[in-house]
């Protein structure tokens, strides 16, 4: 199979393109990213590799993506603009990047007639609804501009399975974190930026009161997901939307003590201001992707947080 990464220089896309390199049905991975948010030095050990191309592009241009898609058997779409701070400070960009980008990656598999295409959901869907845990079928009212593309994603998705000869397969990925993940820049996420902090034996800025809670989900999980999403035989497993996560809620203040005690420190964290459009609380059911896609994390959220402060450490952050 040759298999196109959008966004595949980025945070999981990168990640992804080094399992994808060792797995022996996948003959060629092509990776097209504009390095906005991505980064080379992500992709860097790949490019020497004898089945890795890297295509230098914006989805936000169909004629690329047009040509992303020629020869590929396969897409898993991770290109975007993530963060809901930034999708609030500069709806526009998110939404051309999200919403016009990913049509284009979408429309361009139609003309190429690429069979089935993976793309990156994520649970900001779920809104305002307040069931926990999260099931795929109930969402509520989004809670900002990101969580409104990412949505919009999932009914373009459903559109064009319905039109056109296409399965679509989308992963709601819950607060993915793990190695090559970026603590630089005004949008960073909080585990890179915790350990970033820690690192430099600073106390890290929390957003609230610390009892904010997240499914905090390690890469090797989102990897996993992805591939199994590819390559899935089942009918029925495709044309649906997943919760990709561990099923473990785990508090931003828990959340720091873990670090706190990988880092050997023991500093206190400094609270600042709540988020504007951040959801108080998210767990996931994941049942469903454990029957339909044989999806079953393998990393806890403490192994992951080793790992991941290990990297960190390790790269002088």
């Amino acid at each position: 199979m040759r298999i196109l990464i959008t966004g595949g220089a980025g945070f999981i896309g990168s990640n992804l393109a080094e399992a994808l390199l060792l797995d022996e049905r996948v003959t060629h991975v092509r990776v097209l990213d504009n390095l906005a948010t991505g980064s080379l030095d992500n992709i860097r050990e790949f490019i020497s590799h004898p089945k890795f191309e890297f295509l230098e592009g914006d989805i936000r241009n169909y004629d690329t993506c047009l040509t992303a898609c020629d020869t590929i058997d396969l897409i898993t779409h991770q290109a975007a603009l993530g963060s809901v701070p930034r999708s609030i400070n500069d709806p526009l960009t998110t939404n051309e990047v999200n919403i016009t980008g990913t049509l284009n990656v979408f429309t361009a598999a139609k003309e190429k007639k690429i069979r089935r295409v993976i793309y990156a959901a994520s649970s900001s869907t779920y809104g305002d609804h307040p069931g926990l845990p999260k099931v795929e079928d109930k969402i509520g009212n989004p809670l900002s501009p990101y969580a409104v593309t990412k949505y919009v994603n999932e009914l373009y998705a459903k559109v064009y399975a319905n039109l056109y000869d296409i399965e679509f397969i989308g992963l709601r990925y819950f607060n993915i974190f793990g190695p090559k993940q970026n603590p630089n820049g005004p949008y960073a996420a909080v585990i890179p930026l915790f350990a970033e902090a820690l690192l430099h034996n600073k106390p890290p800025v929390i957003n609230g009161d610390g009892s904010h809670s997240r499914d905090f989900t390690y890469i090797q999980n989102a990897v996993k997901a992805n591939i199994l999403a590819l390559f899935i035989t089942d009918r029925a497993a495709v044309n649906q939307a997943y919760n990709i996560a561990c099923g473990e809620q785990t508090s931003l203040l828990q959340l720091f003590e873990g670090l706190n005690k990988e880092a050997g420190t023991s500093l206190q964290p400094v609270f600042g201001p709540e988020r504007q459009g951040d959801v108080k609380h998210s767990l996931a059911d994941i049942s469903k992707a454990r029957t339909l896609l044989g999806y079953d994390p393998e990393v806890t959220v403490g192994e992951g947080l080793r790992k991941t402060f290990n990297w960190y450490k390790l790269n002088h952050y």
